[in-house]
């Protein structure tokens, strides 16, 4: 980049309006390149808007704080989407109140396996107790996991990062995995999509179908409870000195 272009840059990153616009279009972006894919999980549009923005802040030497002092709306906005997620559950509660056990049995045995798994395998590679700690809350929504991380000493922005790689992840592979094992009911996928892949998981489930979007977001927000509860619980019986 050249001393012009840099100097040019260096006076609208100090606009909140910069940062701001740069992730709505590096989203809307992500969002035309999904839709041109046919609805292609692989394209999925929050991906490519981080690497869009991950490329343009390493082009332009941005640090990352100042993206995100003008960014921050679209942090905040995170709240109220989340709250929003009470309406798709709200048109679709007999179906919830009649599946209330298959939940509950559903919602223990996800929430363990996410944090299990991911603790075995980085145990069997060798990491420390404290990225052990970072990883096990991988599949819950973003701000609950940092803090369990934190209560439990591991690092939290390790943990952010991992979080946003389990979502993306999830939303890509979750519906040809469960197209390999063979569940069709929307309730199961929808479900099972919000335990490993909280949010973003949940928003690519409101994409396919209303049922699985429904109960996505209900296990989204069952999962960050019971993890919240249940993970230092087991740390603290299993791995504490």
């Amino acid at each position: 980049m050249s001393a012009e272009l840099r100097e040019i840059w260096v006076y609208l990153a100090a606009s909140p309006l910069a940062a701001l616009t740069a992730t709505l279009v590096a989203y809307q972006a992500g969002l035309w390149i999904y839709r041109r894919s046919g609805g292609n999980p692989i394209a999925n549009p929050v991906l490519i808007a981080v690497v869009l923005l991950v490329g343009l802040l390493l082009a332009s030497g941005t640090a990352y704080r100042t993206y995100f002092d003008g960014a921050q709306f679209v942090h905040f906005l995170l709240g109220p989407a989340t709250v929003a997620l009470a309406v798709p559950l709200y048109n679709q509660f007999r179906q919830v109140r009649r599946s209330a056990l298959a939940i509950a049995v559903a919602l223990v045995a996800g929430s363990l396996f996410a944090a299990g798994s991911a603790v075995l395998v980085a145990w069997l590679l060798g990491a420390s107790q404290r990225t052990l700690i970072s990883l096990a809350p991988k599949s819950v929504t973003t701000p609950v996991a940092m803090g369990i991380a934190e209560q439990l000493g591991g690092l939290p922005s390790l943990t952010a990062v991992v979080v946003i790689l389990t979502g993306i992840v999830g939303a890509m592979l979750a519906t040809w995995t469960l197209d390999l094992l063979r569940i069709t009911d929307w309730r199961a996928r929808g479900f099972a999509v919000g335990v490993a892949s909280h949010g973003i998981g949940t928003a690519r489930a409101l994409q396919v179908n209303e049922v699985a979007g429904a109960f996505a977001g209900l296990a989204m927000g069952l999962n960050a409870l019971a993890t919240a509860v249940l993970l230092p619980l087991m740390w603290r019986l299993f791995a504490a000195p």
